[in-house]
């Protein structure tokens, strides 16, 4: 069996996965993959056996290449593979196109000092009107080392976000850092339409905010 027919229900995920990072249509991701729009649409919402060449295209249209899609780097770390980009460059990002980088949303960093030190924990969060949202369970460990015991005083955190192409040694991150507020019944109504879906699931009911007062970024680009 062919590596292209590993996991095949999982290259569908990771196909819309990838499409929407990039801010493309299905209409957008065929024409660069010279398929109908309507496979696109099959092979993203149904299990599906994806010949090996038309998982090349797919790659290709989606800038990345066939191992992720297929899964193949779920459990390594990024950057794993050794090496780096020819003549690589190393670029200051402004706050326009680091804002622009992270607005998908997706999956960041959060960092902060907790009760065991320094901590550093994943999770998936949205952006709403300039600020970063996520969710953790109320009352647990996360929720307790970022309240202050004070009203109206708030801890300062950091969030990085990033994306890597390994493939082609290269990739950005955006670090931000200002004031987390624990948002009140009122302000989750409004936040609740965001739809932040935590991976690892379960009660997470407790929204959080983060306001940025500061926004930084680097991308690493090959040179031409």
């Amino acid at each position: 069996m062919s590596e292209a027919h590993t996991g095949a229900g999982d290259i569908g995920r990771r196909v819309a996965h990838r499409r929407q990072e990039l801010g493309l249509s299905r209409e957008e991701l065929a024409e660069r993959c010279d398929m109908a729009p309507g496979y696109i649409a099959y092979l993203e919402e149904k299990p599906a056996v994806v010949p090996p060449d038309t998982l090349t295209k797919l790659a290709g249209g989606l800038e990345t290449t066939p191992r992720q899609l297929l899964g193949g780097l779920a459990e390594r770390p990024p950057g794993a593979t050794p090496g780096a980009a020819a003549s690589p460059r190393l670029e200051e990002l402004d706050t326009d196109e680091c804002l622009r980088l992270i607005s998908p949303g997706g999956v960041g960093r959060i960092a902060f000092n907790g009760r065991y030190g320094l901590t550093v924990l994943p999770v998936n969060y949205r952006i709403h009107e300039g600020s970063i949202v996520f969710r953790t369970v109320a009352g647990g460990t996360t929720d307790e080392d970022l309240r202050t015991g004070w009203a109206g005083v708030e801890f300062t955190v950091a969030f990085e976000v990033d994306r890597l192409d390994e493939a082609m040694r290269e990739g950005w991150s955006v670090l931000i850092q200002g004031p987390l507020h624990h948002v009140t019944e009122e302000e989750r109504r409004e936040l609740a339409r965001l739809e932040v879906e935590p991976w690892a699931g379960g009660e997470r009911e407790l929204y959080l905010r983060i306001t940025p007062t500061r926004m930084t970024g680097r991308r690493v680009r090959a040179a031409a």
